[in-house]
C-alpha cells in the first residue's frame, strides 16, 4: 500500500474513532402488538400506540364523529414494540455505544438482544444507557414492554391510605392531560414519544453546557460558561468557545469546569414589542489531540429578568422587570397542540408562536397538566421574543411524595431545567398549576371523607415536592440569573380577597362562576394568568368533526360530543342571551359565539390594561387546542383564527385608547407599552349615527403619554340623550404632535344586542388574487368573513362610507360576507 494513502487512511480511521457521533434509530422498520397477541403490526417512531392503531385501520380516528369512546380499552392495555438494528465492526470499535431514549411513555422495560437494560417510570425523563457490551456487529434487537399507564397508576393509588382525587393520574408522570379534560379527550397513550439514536464516543463528551450572565452592560457581557464532562480517560483535554481554546486536565469520570466569556457591546435580547430578540450562536466543543471529540453549539441572548414582589399600600407588587424596565405582560395560555404529541411539527410551532407575535403577545404560560415542549417551540419563541412561564408537569390534583416518587421528580426538573435553561424566552420556573388551590379550596376532604391526619398528610407532601424538592433541584442546576422560581398558579384562589391583591391571580368568576362579563372590571388583580370564555371552532374545523357528510347542528351528537365541559352549552347560551341575540341557524350560531367569546375577553383584557401599574400581567385562557373542540382557545386545532384572537391582536397593541363607562361619565385612558414618550396628545370624540352622520365632536385636554394616562371625565348626556345611546357610537382618536393617530377606538353605549342596526351594503372588490377591500353604506358591525383561508383581519366593525383592505392567505375565488345584522334578520 502506498505510504501517502496508508497515512490518509490511519489518519481518517483515528478521526472518525475520536469524534463523537450518532445514528437514528427511529427511522429503522418498527413493529408493534398488544402483548396479549402474536401478531406483529408496522409502527412509526416517535409516535403513540392510538396512531400505529390507526394507521393499521384497527381503530378509527379518535378526533371524528364519537370515536373517542370507542378508544377507551387501549388505556388498560401492554404494548409491545420491537426493531432490529445493524452495528458494523468500525461502530463496535468505538469505547463507548449509548442508547438513548429521548422519550418513552411512560412504564417500559427495555431490552437489547434480550438482556434487561432498564426499567422506566417517567414520561417527561431522557434515558441514556451504555450498551457497547451487549451489541453485536450485525442485526441487534430492541424491544420495548409498556405496561398500562392506568393499570400501574391504579396499583400506586392503593399504596395511599386515602382516595387521591384525579386518582391513578397523579401517580403517573406522564402529561395529565391525556386523562380527559374540561376541553380535551381521554386518550392515555404509550409508546415511543420521541427520538432513538445510538450515540458514539470515545475519550470524553459533553453532558451539559450552560452559561451564567454575571454582569451585562452596554459595553461588555461578562459570562461564565459551566461545562459536565465525563471522561472516560484521564488526560489532557481542551475546550474550545468560539474558537478560544481553554486547556485543562480531566480526572476518569465526571468533570465540572467554568470558563470565564466576554462578549463585548453586546445587543440585548428583546421582548415583542420592544425591539430585536437578537441572538448569539457560541459554539463550543472538547477537544483530544487537536481532534473534536463533541461538540454544541449554543443559542444565546443577553438580557436581564427579575421577578418583583413588593409590598405596596393595596397588596404586594408582582411584575417581570426585563433588561431594567417593568414590562406589562401581554399573553397566554398554552397547552399541548394536539393529544398525540409525536405530530405536532416543527411548522405547527413555528406558526403558533408567529401567530402569538403578530397578535402583540410578549409571554406564553405552558400550562402544567401538559408536556414539556419541543426544542422548536422554545427556539421559536427565543427568535420571536416570546417570554415564556414554564409550568412543571403538575395540574389540578393532590401528589404523592413517597421517596420513589420525589426521586422521579427530581431526576424529570433536572433533565428538563439542563435542557432548557439556555433559553433567554425562559422567564419564570412554576411548580404547578392549581395544586395549591386544589388543596385548599376544590372540597375533596370533605368529599372523599379525610380525617385530620389525611388532610395535614396532604399539605406535608405538598410541601415537599413544591417547597423543598423542586426548588433544591432548580438551586442545584439553575445559575443564580436563571432561577426564578413561583411554587404555585395561582398563589390564592379566585375566590379570596387577597388573590386580587398579591400574587398571580387565575379569575373564573365568568364561565364557572356565570357572573356577567362586566364583573372583569372589578376583578383585577395584580398579575392575571388565567381566565377565559369558551367559544366554538371555525366552521372548517367543526366540520372536521365528521369523518362523513357534516350535519351542522347543535343537536348533532358529534358536535355535542365535542364539547367537554359538561355544561358548556348551557353556559354558552346563557351568556349570548345576555348580550346577543341568539341565532337558530348554525352557522350564525357558530359566528356569534365566537363574537361573545372576544367580547368577554375584550372586557377582561381592557379591564386589566386600565389597571395599570397595579396590574401587571394578562394571560387569556388559552392560544391553542389539542383537536377539533368548542373551548376557550383563540387559534383552533386547524390554526384557523377565531374572532378572538383577532380582537386579542388589537386589544394588545402597544398604544391603545380605552374607555370606560361610570356613573354617567366616560373615563378615557391612554395606554403605552414601550419606552417612546407622547406628548401633546388629545382625544378627539365624535358622536356618529349609524348611518355615517357626525352630530357632535369634543376635544380633550392635552396630555404627556408615559404609561398610562386618564384624561378629564366626560359627561355622557353632554354627547347624546338616553333615547339614542342605541343609534350612535363613539368614534374616538388619540393624537398626538402634528395631529399624527396614535390610537382608535369605537365605543358601543348598548350592548350588540340592542342596537338598532340598519341593513349594510357591503360590497368586496379584488384588488388582487390575494387582497381585496371591503367598503359598506352604514356602520356594519363585526364584519364576518367566510372562507377556509386567512384574512389578514377579520370580525371587524366596519364605519359608514369607508372601506378596508384585507390580505389573503391563498386566492379565494369569491369572499363570503355577513355581519351582526345578518342574525337577526333573513
Amino acid at each position: 500500500m502506498n505510504k501517502t494513502f496508508l497515512f490518509i487512511f490511519l489518519f481518517i480511521q483515528n478521526l472518525f474513532f475520536a469524534q463523537f457521533s450518532e445514528r437514528s434509530l427511529s427511522s429503522e422498520k418498527w413493529q408493534f402488538k398488544n402483548s396479549k397477541e402474536q401478531k406483529w403490526l408496522p409502527a412509526k417512531v416517535p409516535g403513540t400506540v392510538h396512531l400505529d392503531l390507526m394507521n393499521n385501520q384497527l381503530i378509527p380516528d379518535p378526533y371524528k364523529d364519537e370515536n373517542e369512546k370507542k378508544s377507551q380499552w387501549i388505556e388498560n392495555e401492554d404494548w409491545d414494540y420491537q426493531s432490529s438494528f445493524k452495528i458494523s465492526s468500525r461502530e463496535l470499535d468505538n469505547q463507548n455505544i449509548d442508547l438513548v431514549f429521548e422519550g418513552l411513555d411512560t412504564f417500559s422495560e427495555i431490552y437489547l438482544n434480550g438482556k434487561l437494560l432498564k426499567k422506566t417510570d417517567n414520561m417527561f425523563r431522557k434515558w441514556e444507557l451504555p450498551v457497547k457490551k451487549y451489541v453485536k456487529i450485525g442485526d441487534n434487537l430492541l424491544q420495548i414492554k409498556f405496561r398500562s399507564a392506568v393499570n400501574v397508576g391504579k396499583e400506586l393509588a392503593k399504596k395511599v391510605q386515602f382516595t387521591m382525587p384525579e386518582s391513578p393520574r397523579s401517580f403517573v408522570r406522564k402529561a395529565q392531560y391525556q386523562f380527559g379534560w374540561d376541553w380535551g379527550p381521554r386518550l392515555v397513550t404509550a409508546g415511543i414519544w420521541k427520538d432513538v439514536k445510538l450515540s458514539f464516543w470515545n475519550n470524553a463528551k459533553l453532558e451539559n453546557v450552560k452559561f451564567e450572565q454575571k454582569g451585562l452592560t452596554k459595553q461588555m457581557a461578562d459570562l461564565n460558561f459551566h461545562f459536565e464532562i465525563f471522561a472516560d480517560n484521564e488526560g489532557i483535554y481542551e475546550i474550545s468557545i468560539d474558537n478560544k481554546k481553554n486547556q485543562l486536565q480531566l480526572k476518569k469520570g465526571s468533570n465540572n469546569v467554568d470558563i470565564p466569556f466576554t462578549i463585548e457591546n453586546p445587543k440585548l435580547w428583546q421582548p415583542n414589542g420592544w425591539g430585536d430578540p437578537n441572538l448569539y450562536t457560541v459554539k463550543v466543543s472538547l477537544q483530544k489531540d487537536s481532534k473534536i471529540i463533541s461538540n454544541e453549539d449554543l443559542r444565546i441572548g443577553l438580557r436581564t429578568i427579575e421577578l418583583i414582589q413588593e409590598k405596596d399600600g393595596k397588596g404586594k407588587s408582582f411584575y417581570f422587570k426585563v433588561n431594567g424596565h417593568p414590562l406589562y405582560i401581554k399573553g397566554t395560555n398554552w397547552i399541548p397542540a394536539d393529544s398525540f404529541s409525536p405530530r405536532i411539527t416543527k411548522g405547527k410551532y413555528q406558526q403558533l408562536i408567529k401567530d402569538s407575535k403578530e397578535a402583540n403577545m410578549n409571554m406564553i404560560r405552558i400550562w402544567g397538566g401538559g408536556i414539556y415542549e419541543d426544542d422548536e417551540f422554545y427556539r421559536a419563541c427565543d427568535e420571536n421574543g416570546i417570554l415564556v412561564w414554564q409550568d412543571f408537569m403538575f395540574a389540578g390534583s393532590f401528589y404523592p411524595a413517597d421517596e420513589d416518587f420525589l426521586n422521579n421528580v427530581k431526576e424529570e426538573v433536572r433533565g428538563q431545567v439542563n435542557r432548557l435553561q439556555n433559553h433567554p424566552s425562559i422567564a419564570l420556573w412554576c411548580g404547578n398549576n392549581e395544586v395549591d388551590e386544589a388543596i385548599v379550596n376544590w372540597g375533596y376532604q370533605k368529599q372523599f371523607k379525610y380525617s385530620k391526619e389525611d388532610s395535614l398528610q396532604v399539605w406535608k407532601d405538598y410541601k415537599k415536592v413544591f417547597h423543598e424538592v423542586i426548588p433544591n433541584t432548580l438551586k442545584e442546576n439553575l445559575a443564580a440569573d436563571k432561577n426564578i422560581y413561583w411554587p404555585s398558579s395561582p398563589s390564592i384562589g379566585w375566590g379570596h380577597k387577597e388573590s386580587l391583591t398579591e400574587g398571580d391571580s387565575h379569575y373564573w368568576g365568568v364561565w364557572w362562576g356565570e357572573q356577567p362579563f362586566e364583573i372583569y372590571n372589578e376583578k383585577v388583580g395584580r398579575f392575571m394568568s388565567e381566565y377565559g370564555f369558551q367559544g366554538m371552532p371555525s366552521l372548517e374545523t367543526t366540520e372536521s368533526m365528521f369523518s362523513g357528510d357534516p350535519d351542522l347542528s347543535l343537536q348533532s351528537p358529534t358536535i355535542k360530543a365535542h364539547e367537554k365541559h359538561g355544561r358548556g352549552w348551557e353556559i354558552i347560551n346563557k351568556y349570548m342571551e345576555r348580550d346577543y341575540p341568539v341565532p337558530t341557524d348554525f352557522v350564525k350560531y357558530n359566528y356569534v359565539s365566537q363574537l361573545l367569546q372576544a367580547r368577554g375577553m375584550q372586557i377582561a383584557i381592557e379591564a386589566h390594561r386600565r389597571a395599570k401599574p397595579y396590574n401587571m400581567g394578562t394571560l387569556y385562557w388559552q392560544l391553542n387546542d389539542c383537536w377539533p373542540v368548542v373551548s376557550w382557545s383563540s387559534i383552533d386545532y386547524l390554526g384557523n383564527w377565531k374572532a378572538l384572537h383577532y380582537q386579542i391582536k388589537r386589544s394588545f397593541e402597544q398604544q391603545v385608547l380605552l374607555t370606560e363607562e361610570k356613573e354617567g361619565t366616560l373615563n378615557l385612558y391612554a395606554i403605552n407599552d414601550n419606552q417612546n414618550v407622547f406628548r401633546n396628545l388629545t382625544v378627539e370624540i365624535k358622536v356618529v349615527k349609524f348611518n355615517g352622520e357626525v352630530i357632535g365632536t369634543v376635544s380633550s385636554e392635552e396630555k404627556t403619554l408615559n404609561e398610562i394616562v386618564k384624561f378629564d371625565p366626560v359627561k355622557i348626556d353632554r354627547l347624546i340623550s338616553d333615547s339614542s345611546k342605541n343609534e350612535v357610537f363613539l368614534k374616538l382618536t388619540l393624537k398626538g404632535e402634528n395631529a399624527k393617530i396614535v390610537a382608535e377606538n369605537n365605543f358601543f353605549f348598548g350592548k350588540p344586542k340592542d342596537l338598532k342596526l340598519t341593513k349594510p351594503n357591503i360590497t368586496i372588490r379584488k384588488i388582487s388574487p390575494t387582497e381585496i377591500e371591503v367598503s359598506t353604506d352604514v356602520l356594519a358591525k363585526d364584519v364576518y368573513l367566510l372562507g377556509d383561508i386567512h384574512f389578514s383581519d377579520n370580525f371587524f366593525d366596519l364605519l359608514p362610507k369607508s372601506s378596508k383592505w384585507i390580505k389573503l392567505s391563498k386566492s379565494l375565488e369569491k369572499v363570503e360576507v355577513m355581519s351582526l345584522w345578518n342574525t337577526v334578520n333573513p
